[in-house]
């Protein structure tokens, strides 16, 4: 029984362990004759890339993906592209303290009770680790969706949000955060600071935006594009909580707040007066902006002293050594748009296969 892939059409399968020899995905169902290359991959992944300031993990890895398969002369062919990262930092010694040990917030306990066996250095399979191979997933997705632009950002970390009238894309990396706030960016680089040096951590809101989507992705009932989304978000690590537009801010308004009033323009497109509902509506794509939030918990890794048990079912204290995000959120940015982009690719070709001559924009026929 498998869970490791995700997708229908555009499906991507991801194996490896943090402390493995490497770590790798197949991606499968991507269309032929599209541009791909390493270089068209690595920008995405040195986004991701730990150790890169030090309000991320120190661990030193240079993230370098080789295309094994699927490709030939530049041209994506139809059959499945293979990728492979090699894990060249591992440093498992940190981990003996706690191979007994299950730590508080981490999946320790649920893999052993699930598999009966578990490895424990840096989580296995559990790792955040695992989540570079979706960044090169997406960078393959990127491909198939052509004029689509896709984007994320930090909105909040622990209880600071940014102020939405400073929003600046350019922002986004000008700073170690992905923040499009400058101000709330140089607050959030004393929160951190404060964090880790006190071993502590904090939790932080992402913000994913896809422009150029042609409406008419998703469908009713069990495909639709926001409830594949979700799925997408949440099974990134550390993810407790996604909304799609308004989200849970939705409760507060009232009908005639939340309905997003359409126009017809002379151009025979529809245009909507706001975008309460994320650009999706009924499951499917409007054409407009699609937006989604995802709410990322304080790392677990902590070096403040927690109670648990172990193995034997004995009460212990856990502390966690070694080489840790104070903030997971801060990398969770690239793969949120990883994910956002590998959702958009599937549900694009699963669109094409049933209605090929559907409209690539929200234009009505004219009588």
């Amino acid at each position: 029984m498998s869970h490791n892939s995700f997708g229908h059409l555009f499906r991507v399968t991801t194996w490896g362990e943090s402390h493995g020899p490497a770590i790798g995905c197949v991606v499968d169902g991507c269309p032929p004759r599209l541009a791909l290359t390493e270089a068209d991959i690595q920008p995405f992944l040195d986004r991701r890339r730990p150790g890169q300031s030090k309000f991320v993990t120190q661990r030193q890895e240079p993230d370098q993906v080789r295309i094994l398969s699927g490709t030939f002369e530049g041209l994506t062919t139809g059959t499945p592209i293979a990728l492979l990262i090699e894990n060249q930092d591992q440093r498992s010694r940190d981990y003996g303290e706690i191979k007994d040990r299950f730590r508080p917030g981490h999946a320790d306990l649920t893999y052993e009770l699930k598999y009966g066996i578990r490895d424990y250095r840096g989580g296995g399979r559990s790792s955040a680790r695992e989540t570079a191979m979706r960044v090169a997933a997406g960078a393959v997705a990127r491909r198939v969706l052509e004029g689509v632009r896709i984007r994320g950002a930090m909105v909040q970390m622990g209880p600071d949000r940014i102020d939405r009238a400073a929003w600046d894309w350019a922002a986004v990396e000008e700073n170690a955060f992905f923040c499009p706030d400058r101000a709330a960016a140089r607050r959030w680089e004393a929160m951190l600071t404060e964090a880790r040096k006190s071993g502590s951590s904090l939790g932080a809101v992402i913000e994913l935006v896809a422009e150029g989507a042609p409406p008419g992705l998703g469908a009713p009932v069990y495909g639709k594009l926001d409830a594949d989304l979700a799925a997408a978000l949440m099974s990134i690590n550390a993810v407790k909580g996604v909304e799609i537009g308004e989200g849970f801010a939705a409760a507060a308004l009232t009908g005639e707040a939340n309905a997003d009033e359409m126009r017809m323009g002379a151009d025979g497109r529809v245009r909507f007066g706001d975008n309460h509902a994320g650009g999706i509506l009924g499951g499917i794509s409007t054409g407009q902006p699609i937006i989604a939030r995802f709410a990322v918990k304080p790392t677990s890794s902590i070096l403040t002293p927690r109670r648990s048990v172990d193995r034997f079912g004995q009460e212990v204290e856990v502390l966690t050594k070694g080489r840790h995000d104070p903030c997971v959120g801060i990398r969770a940015v690239p793969v949120g748009e990883a994910m956002l982009a590998i959702t958009l690719a599937d549900h694009l070709l699963r669109h094409r296969a049933q209605n090929p001559d559907a409209p690539a924009e929200a234009r009505l026929p004219r009588n």
